[in-house]
């Protein structure tokens, strides 16, 4: 890519990055957060963007820890069932996306039979010792009706039994500037009696995620064997419908029994199986290469300045267990309003 292309390029993920993430500067709304099960830090970088401090983070995972302290300068504490909560400063908000996994319907759907499952009782005791301003979680959609809904009335009961008034809705981020197809169930309580809390609005804008891709980029074709199902496959796909060349045609769960193509702008959903085997990566079917990781951070709303090993499966992994951070912070600004 030459300079005139890069900077072409960087023009055009402007509403990705610095318009997305600008910080805010009302020094009235600062306020402090903890960032449990912290990940890669999508929450903090939204909750920083708009005042807020961070003053404690824990996760588990190793390689996610490595790539927090190479943005933030700070390692996340380790298991939070081994933290007390006197050992955790006291916070306004609490930020969660607990394991989603034991509710995915990508995964066994094992619910609080599964050990990550349970972890969202380690944010029920935080809550119960710390008492916060307010909390937000985010999980998958299929939270909603695990188990035939039996799971989220406990988690509900269990936050309103706190003192909580409780909201939720299921967001997807491609409604909010981001061309990504990921809908995910946010979970906001607030410990004051609040009736009026209303999750931020769709922004009306179409968004192409041809804005967000690399041109020419090298290094991540596909291997022979996925390349012939995704011919096989792509030749039915033609046959029913027509290409749409101002939109980039992508395809996911590439099998030989099956593969999903998708020509409307909008990326696959970028799951927390990528860089595990297989093909989880999304595929740009014209130039035959899975997504790069910094595409992946772009389709997450991840400033360009974040930094991440590239073409690595523990980043993938990563990108994928993330939040989609705009959507984060578009409801950070709802919740701050009616917490000051």
């Amino acid at each position: 890519m030459n300079n005139n292309e890069k900077n072409e390029f960087q023009s055009d993920l402007s509403y990705f990055t610095d318009k997305s993430l600008a910080k805010n500067k009302n020094k009235n709304l600062e306020f402090t957060f903890i960032d449990l099960f912290s990940g890669i830090g999508g929450f903090r970088l939204a909750f920083e963007s708009i005042g807020g401090k961070c003053v404690f983070s824990s996760d588990i995972d190793k390689w996610a820890n490595e790539t927090y302290f190479l943005n933030f300068g700070e390692y996340p504490k380790g298991n939070i069932e081994e933290i007390n909560a006197d050992q955790i400063p006291d916070h306004d908000i609490l930020c969660a996306g607990f394991p989603c996994q034991p509710f995915s319907i990508g995964g066994y759907r094992k619910g609080f039979c599964d050990t990550r499952g349970t972890l969202f009782f380690e944010i029920e005791r935080i809550l119960r010792d710390k008492l916060p301003k307010a909390f937000i979680l985010e999980n998958v959609k299929g939270l909603i009706n695990h188990d035939k809904g039996n799971t989220f009335k406990i988690i509900k009961k269990s936050l309103k039994n706190l003192g909580y008034s409780l909201f939720y809705d299921v967001l997807n981020s491609k409604d909010y500037g981001i061309p990504q197809n990921r809908e995910r169930i946010y979970i906001v309580g607030f410990k004051e009696k609040i009736n009026n809390f209303k999750f931020p609005e769709k922004i009306n804008e179409k968004t192409n995620a041809m804005n967000v891709l690399e041109k020419n980029l090298n290094g991540f074709s596909i291997s022979e064997i996925a390349e012939g199902h995704l011919e096989h496959h792509f030749g039915d796909y033609k046959n029913k419908k027509k290409i749409k060349k101002q939109y980039p045609l992508f395809a996911s769960e590439i099998r030989p029994s099956r593969c999903s193509f998708r020509n409307d702008g909008i990326s696959p959903c970028l799951t927390a199986k990528m860089g595990t085997g297989g093909n989880n990566v999304p595929i740009l079917v014209d130039e035959k290469r899975k997504l790069s990781v910094r595409e992946c951070l772009r389709l997450q709303g991840f400033p360009e300045s974040y930094k991440m090993k590239e073409n690595y499966s523990q980043s993938y992994k990563q990108i994928g267990n993330s939040v989609t951070v705009p959507v984060i912070k578009y409801i950070g600004e709802k919740m701050i309003k009616t917490i000051f």
